[in-house]
């Protein structure tokens, strides 16, 4: 059977990888470079159980419990099962997860996880060390990669109801690549907001591409943001969920551990619950909230123990002129990840016959209205390697019933569509906070926006076509859930519009 997979990340290059141990022939389509995108830039770890204080019916009611009781059980199931033998995968590929003296994995702690369950590689560079090793095993094999190759659309056979390849955009123009069976690993969608850790690539465009094949999306108005990105200039910094998890604080600009206002777990409850509360005390103070890491160590051994548990944030604040072994750190949320997407069943198939989706881009119904800390990676490899699996029996599911939003009122005086209007927009009205008038606003004018967009030619058009396509979706997902769940918070706040 022929096989392409779009994207590199866990997802994508775990897919790769089985399917072609299990005998197809697979071609590996990359945006830009093989070795880019998302999982590289994960500082958190992997999430699994491990020894005899905790076992997989905590790690899953965990899970359960952050999606706020929106997660799908049998998923949950799935993830939790087989994520102990995904992880040892890694191990064998290479991927070298810190360990104690005595050669034990280190467990970290991080927030909702009721007990130390997540692994982790160089402190804090866990996806880079993923990345390279897998990278170096799909060079390794005779996977064809596609580098800087864009997908512009989903090629369906005579009956349009079936998959039969991809048509791509490289330096050499559009063209064809056929193949029996697609899966879309292409992540997220978070360029839609002005402040996000996604990298600048990513722009939902696999969800766009199943969007026009008419495959099931859903849940995309459930949009995880970080609590902790570093305020500063230059391109967002994520400080991990894994220092609060070692005991850092969240202060407010008297020193007030104002977390524990919003829930009795503090800074380790839930990270929507987390971000909201930053948000709403950043608005209060009319300042940023500050991370304090000064509490990890004593005074003395402070630096040395930030510098080998946390190198990459370490070196990082330094480079932005921040000393967090003397000072806490500015921080606020930005955009992190999607918790809905492409319709899939447990084995990554969607509604469109011949075409799965793993990673971010699909929705498993793992996360529910709210991601579990460090389950993002750990979903990409089981979930890429189930979907290898079962590219034999690629028989799609039932067309789901969408849940459509009231109607868009016609705008008279909108402005001229710009990439950093569009997010601005998602932010102040699809964002941490959101309500009735300001989501119908959003989508009005994103539908004006889509309606006077010429025709795709390049990359960045095709991108901006798809973030316009993805935001009115998940701007109608969201007008169309009325009550307050997870993620998706409805509230009266014009004093935080624009934060």
């Amino acid at each position: 059977m022929n096989v392409i997979v779009v994207g590199a990340g866990v997802a994508g290059l775990t897919a790769a990888l089985h399917a072609r141990e299990r005998g197809h022939r697979v071609a590996l389509v990359v945006k830009g470079a093989l070795g880019g995108g998302s999982t590289p830039l994960a500082q958190g770890g992997v999430a699994g159980w491990y020894g005899p204080d905790d076992s997989a019916a905590t790690h899953a009611a965990d899970t359960i419990q952050a999606g706020a009781g929106l997660s799908d059980p049998a998923a949950v199931d799935v993830l939790v099962s087989e994520g102990t033998a995904r992880i040892a995968e890694m191990l064998e590929r290479g991927v070298d997860f810190d360990r104690s003296p005595d050669g034990a994995l280190l467990r970290g702690h991080e927030a909702a996880h009721a007990f130390p369950r997540i692994v982790h590689a160089g402190g804090d560079a866990t996806g880079a060390a993923i990345s390279r090793a897998l990278v170096a095993a799909v060079q390794a094999s005779d996977i064809v990669v596609h580098e800087h190759t864009f997908l512009c659309d989903l090629l369906l056979g005579e009956d349009s109801a079936h998959v039969r390849g991809i048509r791509v955009l490289t330096a050499d123009g559009e063209q064809e690549l056929l193949a029996d069976a697609v899966i879309i690993a292409t992540g997220g969608a978070g360029q839609l907001f002005t402040r996000t850790t996604n990298p600048l690539d990513v722009t939902g465009d696999g969800i766009a591409a199943a969007l026009r094949a008419g495959a099931a999306v859903t849940d995309l108005e459930f949009v995880q943001f970080h609590p902790t990105i570093l305020a500063s200039p230059g391109e967002p910094f994520l400080v991990s969920e894994a220092v609060r998890g070692e005991g850092a604080t969240l202060i407010d600009d008297e020193g007030r551990r104002f977390a524990f206002d919003a829930h009795p777990d503090g800074e380790l409850a839930p990270r929507d619950v987390v971000a909201r509360a930053i948000a709403r005390q950043a608005a209060e103070q009319h300042a940023d909230v500050r991370l304090d890491a000064t509490v990890l160590s004593t005074p003395d051994m402070l630096a040395k123990t930030l510098a080998r548990r946390f190198p990459t944030i370490d070196r990082v604040t330094r480079e932005r002129g921040f000393d967090w072994a003397r000072e806490p750190i500015p921080v606020t949320p930005a955009a992190h990840y999607l918790m809905g997407g492409i319709v899939t069943d447990l084995d990554g198939r969607t509604s469109v016959p011949g075409l799965f989706a793993v990673g971010e881009a699909a929705r498993t119904g793992v996360h529910g209205a709210n991601r579990l800390a460090s389950n993002s990676l750990l979903e990409g490899a089981v979930f890429g390697a189930r979907a290898a699996a079962a590219l034999d029996t690629p028989a799609a599911l039932p067309q789901q019933a969408t849940v459509d939003a009231p109607g868009a009122p016609a705008l008279v005086d909108a402005p001229r569509f710009t990439r950093a209007a569009l997010q601005q927009l998602m932010w102040d009205h699809v964002g941490l906070l959101r309500t009735v008038e300001g989501m119908t606003h959003a989508r009005a004018m994103i539908a004006h926006w889509r309606k006077t967009m010429p025709r795709p030619t390049t990359v960045a058009a095709h991108e901006d076509a798809n973030l316009l396509l993805v935001a009115e979706a998940t701007a109608s997902a969201a007008l169309a859930r009325t009550s307050s769940v997870g993620a998706h918070h409805l509230a009266p706040a014009p004093a935080l519009i624009g934060l």
